[in-house]
């Protein structure tokens, strides 16, 4: 159609410039060419006005490639380099500064986060290689990158395993090795596993993963403490220069409330990193199980989902259903998914309920929401926090782990939060709710899809653990539990173990006689540290319940004993937590080659020791990735843009019409 079109304009033209040069010469025009071919190019700018709007313009830029030095800025790299960071920091520059004759150069101190203006004061308190690594990905990964320059120990402690996460990396990573590759005389303890709830009298099992290097004919026992009490021991002999064992110890839970546990390995002959041979243990020792049944419509994997999370804590006895039985009111909480079903007349209001919606789910439970929803249209919905839900503190990293998240698949239609409802988690596309929670004395929640199973894959995939996921779920349950009045005032801490770094905060819960959340009355709290000191704070309002700030805390263990006045009654909660005066950067020691060399190996480059870092510039020049890109761009101008082009119309017209007015007044 346009090449017929282009042919149309052409005969036209030519036929306009002909008809034109004819009929002036017949008018004795003295150049009836010129007439003619002026009237000719009038028609010619007009037709490309029309069929060809726009014009394509191409141009040639230079891109000069880009290297990025990202420089461990822990505290652990000035022992790494024995305290010569001046002679390491001048042989780094020099290196930057050759190779800055040749690209741009860029440098980033990394540890916790990425900073651009101190990488060699080696002064945040974690590593996260990861997140360095992404972070150069985010900002020049759609440039010239011709190499990134990773100058760490390789101890990451925070983060994801930097090898495991998904990198869209093109440029090769060139590693140098801080510290000393050879393995130290260390025995640690990396790892706790307890249920964070248990019953009263029940058995507890605190298992403990200890590693060893260089410890080869040791022998000692571990121990189990609740302050200067051994509950148990453990042997250890090892008979290997690598030792890797499960310590396990059995005891039977204590008195109810909150119980600090510590098991401590002792020191093998010649190490010196005895930081790591201790873990801390907190369990919550409750007077009974709550009794849960998990009912669904047919099978399906969020049942096991939610199964598996709550299962992370002995503090729920659970029932599977494929329906709900007659003897329902037997239980504390409720889970239904796809239950009940159309037409039900099972009274469910004075039970704790969590909703799953599925396609074979009734209309929207009474009071809790309202709306119009069709389950058996099933649409995609990706989910986000609500900032303003305040039933519970949201779990730590909840935001960077939803925005790995698959969709959620949801039921079609809208939905209004009822009474009393707090919305936990909303759709990214309109913001409508996905996921709520009403209080009251028979607390019920809702969510209005299926897809938990996927959400625990992906983070496992994204970030090898459960955590926030479970973690949603947990809150969840324990938030429908709070009906049963066990503990109308409560003190929550999102964590009993922190650093002395880290700003401990905390929440509490003042439930009325309809269970729901409150805070009309003032709150305060005292907290005492080892030493019998004590500070007391007011607690602060936070929508429906209180919260507190402390700030960083000196290390130690402190506990905390909270009260307020509702009714004429005199509430209380009481519990403790530990601040760790150890950083976590002091934890480990020597260099990680292997992982620093892997990383190379797996973009495309090469790793050097810290020694040898200035044989890295021929190195990288060798790989022929300094050198200036061409980048063709294009883009696309309008012809009605260019007002010129409309008065050259103009111009080209009123010269024809002048022309002839002059000629033919003659």
């Amino acid at each position: 159609m346009q090449i017929f079109l282009w042919f149309l304009a052409v005969l036209s033209i030519i036929g306009v410039g002909l008809l034109t040069y004819r009929a002036d010469k017949n008018r004795v025009v003295p150049y009836p060419a010129l007439t003619a071919t002026l009237r000719a190019l009038v028609l010619a700018l007009v037709w490309a006005l029309l069929l060809a709007p726009n014009i394509q313009i191409a141009k040639t830029e230079t891109e000069q490639p880009v290297i990025v030095l990202l420089q461990d800025a822990s505290t652990s790299i000035p022992a790494a380099l024995k305290g010569d960071t001046l002679n390491y920091g001048t042989a780094t520059r020099a290196l930057l500064q050759k190779l800055g004759q040749k690209c741009r150069v860029v440098t980033w101190g990394f540890g916790s986060h990425v900073a651009a203006d101190s990488p060699f004061q080696y002064q945040q308190h974690s590593t996260d290689i990861a997140a360095a690594l992404a972070n150069v990905q985010d900002y020049y990964g759609n440039q010239h990158l011709a190499g990134v320059i990773l100058a760490s120990d390789g101890r990451y402690n925070a983060g994801v395993h930097p090898l495991y996460q998904n990198l869209a990396l093109k440029a090769p990573v060139y590693s140098i090795v801080i510290g000393d590759t050879s393995l130290p005389i260390d025995l640690k303890l990396t790892q706790v596993y307890a249920n964070k709830r248990v019953n009263k009298d029940a058995q507890i099992e605190i298992r403990a993963d200890i590693v060893a290097t260089r410890c080869r004919n040791y022998s000692g026992e571990a121990q189990l403490l609740e302050g200067n009490t051994r509950l148990a021991v453990a042997p250890i002999a090892i008979t290997s220069d690598k030792y890797d064992q499960q310590l396990s110890f059995s005891i039977k839970a204590g008195a109810v409330g909150l119980h600090h546990y510590v098991i401590a390995v002792p020191a093998a002959k010649g190490e010196t990193l005895t930081a790591n041979n201790k873990k801390d243990v907190f369990i919550e020792v409750v007077a009974q199980k709550k009794k849960i049944l998990i009912a669904s419509a047919a099978p399906h994997p969020d049942i096991a989902a939610i199964r598996s999370a709550l299962a992370e804590t002995d503090n729920y006895s659970i029932t599977l259903s494929n329906s709900i039985p007659e003897e329902y009111g037997a239980y504390d909480i409720i889970i239904l998914h796809g239950l009940p079903r159309a037409g039900s007349t099972i009274d469910l209001k004075n039970k704790s309920v969590w909703y799953l919606l599925s396609p074979e789910s009734g209309p929207l439970p009474e009071g809790l929401a309202r709306g119009a929803l069709q389950p058996a249209l099933q649409r995609d919905a990706y989910a986000q926090p609500n900032p303003s839900f305040n039933y519970f503190r949201l779990p730590e990293g909840l935001q960077s782990v939803l925005d790995r998240m698959p969709p959620l698949s949801i039921a079609s239609g809208s939905v209004t939060p009822g009474i009393n409802s707090q919305v936990l988690l909303t759709d990214k596309t309109n913001n409508s709710p996905l996921w709520m929670i009403q209080s009251g004395s028979a607390p019920k929640a809702l969510l209005l899809g299926e897809g938990l199973w996927r959400w625990r894959f992906y983070e496992y995939r994204f970030f090898h653990k459960h955590t926030v996921v479970d973690e949603l779920i947990r809150q969840t349950v324990a938030t429908l539990s709070t009906n049963l009045q066990d503990a109308p005032f409560r003190v929550s801490l999102p964590k009993y173990e922190w650093t002395d770094g880290e700003q401990v905060n905390l929440d509490a819960f003042l439930l009325n006689t309809a269970g729901e959340q409150v805070n009309t009355p003032d709150a305060s709290i005292e907290i005492i540290d080892s030493s019998g000191g004590k500070q007391t704070y007011p607690l602060e309002r936070n929508g429906a319940n209180y919260h507190l700030n402390i700030g960083s805390m000196p290390g130690g263990s402190y506990t905390y004993h909270a009260f307020t006045t509702f009714n004429g009654k005199k509430l209380e909660s009481s519990g403790a937590f530990i601040v760790q005066h150890t950083p976590i950067e002091a934890l480990e020691s020597g260099a990680d080659f292997q992982l620093l060399y892997q990383l190379a190996k797996k973009y495309g480059g090469s790793a050097v020791t810290a020694p040898q870092l200035a044989s890295l510039y021929d190195t990288i020049i060798s790989k022929g990735q300094i050198k200036p890109l061409l980048r063709e761009r294009s883009s696309s101008l309008p012809l009605v843009d260019w007002k010129w082009y409309f008065f050259l119309i103009l111009l080209v017209a009123t010269a024809e019409w002048l022309l002839r007015k002059y000629w033919l007044a003659q």
